[in-house]
């Protein structure tokens, strides 16, 4: 297990148990959420080694590494990123300017955002660490994936634009990933995180229960105040921030499963949609959020 005795974020040592929080997903063990009463960074304390991890992933209901319709959840999640994958196209169009270029896509699962911007007109590469996934989206799609061990491979300066879609939150080491996009992106290129925020109107009525916690596969629970201070130590500036609204009717709907609610999905809906108002108006309490990153000048 990995075992932090200082904040990961910011190094200092007042670091003490937030919560304990259920692997409600695959293994139904118990994990501690640690928070630094420094910066306020939470994270998941001792939690498996990257060689041992692998077997949190293995269920075919893991949305992101598998294709599959069945269920409730899953159809709500296809519809969603049917409707998500538009809207990503569009953003991406307006921040770089551009309507082609070089893209690469860090976690590309199962390749339906790859393949949204290849038909596009955009040069895409994947990279994807699920063995299934990558080949689903070689075979479906004709997709360039490669395994993240590669990614020193691939040439400096090489992408106007880089995405990872609730990617960065499952690294053991995202400074050493950071570091790798910040190479990898060209001068005025733009790169795109999304990541569940632990700061949000769904986080904290759902408390130990919030379906986006999903421990221990999520290492880092970032709130818009911690990922500025994570991007700037990783030598990006933090440009602005957008807001994925169709996210919180999804894990509100997995909340409510994990609570054994009665009728989780209508009752999942109904808590979603004030949620959903309220984040409109205040885009940092959001269920997810878009960090738009641009280099430092001096990088």
């Amino acid at each position: 297990m990995v075992h932090n005795n200082a904040c990961p974020l910011c190094s200092s040592e007042k670091i003490d148990l937030h919560f304990r929080c259920t692997d409600y997903f695959v293994s139904k063990e118990s994990f501690e959420v640690y928070i630094c009463s420094s910066c306020g960074f939470e994270f998941t304390q001792d939690c498996p080694e990257e060689t041992e991890i692998a077997r949190y992933y293995e269920s075919e209901d893991y949305i992101s590494h598998s294709n599959t319709s069945k269920g409730i959840a899953n159809k709500i999640y296809r519809l969603v990123r049917n409707i998500m994958l538009i809207r990503k196209k569009e953003l991406i169009n307006s921040l770089t300017g551009r309507k082609t270029g070089f893209l690469l896509d860090v976690g590309s699962g199962t390749g339906h955002f790859a393949n949204t911007m290849k038909l596009a007109g955009w040069n895409v590469q994947g990279i994807e660490i699920n063995e299934k996934a990558r080949e689903f989206s070689i075979s479906q799609f004709g997709l360039g994936i490669i395994d993240p061990a590669k990614i020193s491979n691939l040439e400096d300066h090489s992408f106007d634009c880089i995405t990872l879609w609730h990617v960065l939150e499952h690294f053991h080491n995202p400074i050493k990933y950071a570091s790798e996009i910040l190479r990898l992106l060209k001068p005025n290129g733009v790169c795109l995180v999304a990541l569940p925020n632990s700061n949000s109107y769904d986080a904290k009525h759902y408390g130990t229960f919030w379906a986006a916690y999903d421990v221990p596969r999520h290492l880092w629970h970032y709130n818009p105040t911690t990922f500025r201070l994570f991007s700037e130590k990783a030598g990006f500036t933090l440009e602005k921030l957008r807001n994925l609204p169709l996210d919180v009717f999804y894990i509100s709907v997995m909340s409510e499963k994990y609570k054994c609610s009665v009728l989780p999905f209508l009752k999942g809906i109904v808590r979603a949609f004030p949620f959903a108002f309220l984040s409109l108006f205040n885009i940092k309490k959001s269920s997810s959020v878009i960090y738009i990153l641009r280099k430092n000048k001096n990088k």
